[in-house]
């Protein structure tokens, strides 16, 4: 995997297709499985690891913060020393890159882990993210953040000497709900989580096995009590293929006629596949099939055929399961004749870039009308798009659009040119590779 810029050139429409394919590895477990690892005791391994950016920019940081991580036969083995384990010399720099997931989370870690004083950054993408929500919950825990006030990379985090348990109502973020769960480990007491919403629960499960340190309640809400202070036993994951990456291959085959696709090995959380259910509600012939369970991970084989839809009604409950895939849903919703409405979705303006007005402006290039509000958008879809137009993404810096802006290309016939493609490479950097053996044709320019 190349760290080199390059552009993409589309020009053809795909044929129609049928094959079975393999998608990359979930990138949200395979970051979790890493930070996790490094706090339990003893040696943590983890099989079909996700070999993307992101996860590269958690190892460097695990790596820098004195954490034995090898590589041995396709297994990672990750050298845990415990909770609280985690040194590094004073003002060290850590780099997230692109990922707003590993910001958070080892935030959430390093908030109550001693004597941390560090300086955090990443890169162009994700210093324009808002991180004020994460930087007030740490804050109480008893971290403190420099310059005050800024709520950007970079910026500088110095640990809490004495972390007590906080109380904690979690809203639509599993990143937040999961830095609160990392910090409350290694704090004092209990810290308690409401969970109003309820978000991917990935961090939940891997620490399931520890039954002296995390209870889930389930009542009206889901209740999440941590225990701090306690030893985390070893973890033994096997990651499944990302249901976030699968949904573009799902899109492209429901909207190509005469196509089917088997996508095999894809995680199932529930927690993850509101995009399926919300495609399902509108005619997709889509079917999970062979279900197996894993570490209470439930996963298994997506099955599409070309279907034909009708206009998307999302209400604002699909937001929290389906975050990633709104960019390649409003592609969708484009294509299919008709007003599609999506609500409940302003924190899409806080991701790689704001995800809604970027895909407006792309939707506007082939002349699809959209309105939106600050939570809601409408899309005038259309069987018929103007072929004579050009679509030009510039760099966002943003995975989720370049992808969705490759299917919305490949579909249509659309000259398109989408720079700095290898942004891709933060989360499926098979994804070209995929695209090719169903037949895509596309320019790669360096």
């Amino acid at each position: 995997m190349s760290n080199k810029s390059f552009n993409l050139n589309i020009k053809d429409i795909i044929p129609p297709f049928s094959k079975t394919i393999k998608v990359d590895s979930d990138k949200s477990i395979s970051i979790r499985s890493l930070l996790i690892g490094a706090i339990s005791q003893n040696l943590s391994s983890v099989k079909n690891i996700l070999e993307s950016e992101d996860v590269i920019s958690t190892i460097n940081c695990l790596k820098k913060l004195g954490v034995k991580i090898i590589k041995k036969k396709g297994m990672l083995n990750i050298y845990g020393k415990g909770l609280g384990s985690l040194t590094a010399k004073k003002n060290l720099k850590l780099d997230f890159g692109n990922s707003g997931t590993l910001a958070r989370l080892i935030m959430g870690l390093l908030s109550t882990t001693p004597r941390i004083k560090l300086n955090l950054t990443g890169d162009h993408s994700l210093r324009k993210r808002n991180m004020k929500k994460i930087i007030m919950l740490m804050s109480e825990f008893g971290a403190s953040f420099e310059p005050k006030k800024k709520f950007n990379f970079p910026i500088k985090i110095t640990s809490s000497e004495m972390p007590i348990g906080i109380n904690y109502k979690a809203g639509v973020s599993a990143q937040l709900k999961s830095a609160v769960i990392l910090a409350g480990l290694n704090s004092y007491g209990t810290t308690k989580i409401l969970e109003q919403e309820q978000s991917r629960d990935h961090t939940e499960k891997m620490l399931s096995h520890n039954k002296d340190v995390i209870k889930i309640v389930k009542k009206k809400n889901k209740i999440i009590e941590i225990s701090g202070k306690k030893k985390l036993k070893n973890i033994k994951v096997n990651v499944f293929g990302d249901p976030s990456s699968a949904a573009f291959f799902c899109a492209l085959t429901l909207l190509k006629k005469r196509s089917k696709l088997k996508i095999s090995n894809v995680g199932l959380n529930p927690t993850r596949t509101g995009f399926y259910h919300l495609l399902k509600k509108h005619g997709a012939k889509i079917q999970f099939r062979n279900l197996k369970k894993n570490n209470g991970e439930l996963y298994g084989d997506i099955y599409i055929k070309s279907s034909k839809l009708k206009p998307i009604k999302a209400s604002k409950k699909y937001y929290v399961n389906s975050t990633d895939e709104y960019p390649i849903l409003f592609v969708i919703a484009a294509l299919t004749k008709g007003v599609s409405i999506f609500k409940g979705i302003k924190d899409l303006a806080n991701k790689e870039s704001n995800r809604i007005t970027e895909m407006q402006k792309t939707l506007s290039q082939i002349g699809v009308k959209t309105k939106s509000t600050k939570n809601e958008l409408k899309i005038f879809g259309t069987e018929h798009v103007d072929t004579d137009n050009k679509i030009t993404i510039p760099n966002l810096g943003d995975h989720r659009i370049c992808m969705s802006s490759f299917i919305l290309a490949i579909l249509t016939g659309v000259r398109t040119n989408i720079k700095n493609f290898e942004t891709v490479n933060t989360s499926s950097p098979s994804f070209l590779k995929i695209m090719k053996s169903l037949g895509a044709r596309f320019e790669i320019q360096k």
